[in-house]
């Protein structure tokens, strides 16, 4: 049986981010380890990620382990990414997602032709980006999260105001995890597109897989039009 060299590469990652020995198993089910340095959620959290019908799970001590692995054998693969699925199994405190998470290859990748509108390529940490982030407001600037990326930001000027920027953060596995932003007024007209278009290009130039994690269906359809195909998703608990 051949397996998606995208999955492949996309589990790869995560399984690098747990920080301790763990892989998705090839004929499906959840696999739950102990990880208190885990990078799929926030310290002191479980961590659970599904990609292609198999799930894995860090949680940061051995009885949290036990208790969430007792709780989520009640459950399906494709409902362990879910929040009320959880929380129907677990005593959920706070909750982190849930996040669709889409990749995409060279070959599956649909740019935006060049030109229309006029992409500009700025240093990751120019200013004009922390003007874009303050009419945006905080929660759509924090899940953006542009002040991370490591790349060159690609913007959108109106009026020499940036209304629309992209990027990416250099992740593990050397995968390119995309930011994208726009203006509340200026949405709804291809600038996340564009702008996400050419952050995507320059990541597959550098040989980066590029990912796209978004929770709100605009963002996720963005993604779809260049191409991206959505293999899984993430969720972070804290256990209440």
């Amino acid at each position: 049986m051949s397996i998606d060299p995208l999955l492949v590469r996309a589990r790869g990652l995560w399984e690098d981010l747990a920080s301790v020995p763990v892989s998705f198993s090839l004929v499906g089910g959840v696999s739950v380890v102990v990880s208190p340095a885990s990078g799929l959620c926030p310290p002191g959290w479980v961590g659970l990620v599904v990609l292609g019908g198999s799930a894995i799970v860090t949680a940061p001590s051995e009885d949290a382990a036990v208790t969430v692995r007792d709780a989520l054998a009640n459950l399906p693969v494709g409902a362990v990414a879910g929040a009320d699925s959880v929380r129907g199994v677990l005593p959920v405190a706070r909750v982190l997602g849930p996040a669709a998470l889409a990749y995409v290859s060279e070959d599956g990748f649909r740019p935006v032709p060049t030109g229309v509108p006029t992409v500009e390529q700025l240093s990751g940490e120019h200013v004009d980006l922390r003007g874009l982030e303050q009419v945006s407001g905080d929660q759509d600037a924090g899940e953006a999260g542009l002040w991370e990326i490591t790349s060159p930001a690609f913007v959108v000027r109106e009026g020499g105001q940036v209304v629309a920027a992209a990027g990416y953060r250099v992740w593990p596995s050397r995968t390119a995890h995309v930011s994208v932003l726009t203006a509340p007024e200026w949405r709804g007209r291809g600038l996340a597109r564009a702008t996400g278009s050419a952050a995507v290009t320059h990541a597959l130039a550098a040989g980066l897989l590029p990912q796209w994690r978004a929770r709100v269906p605009e963002s996720r359809r963005v993604a779809l039009a260049l191409g991206f195909r959505e293999l899984g998703a993430q969720l972070s608990i804290e256990l209440g």
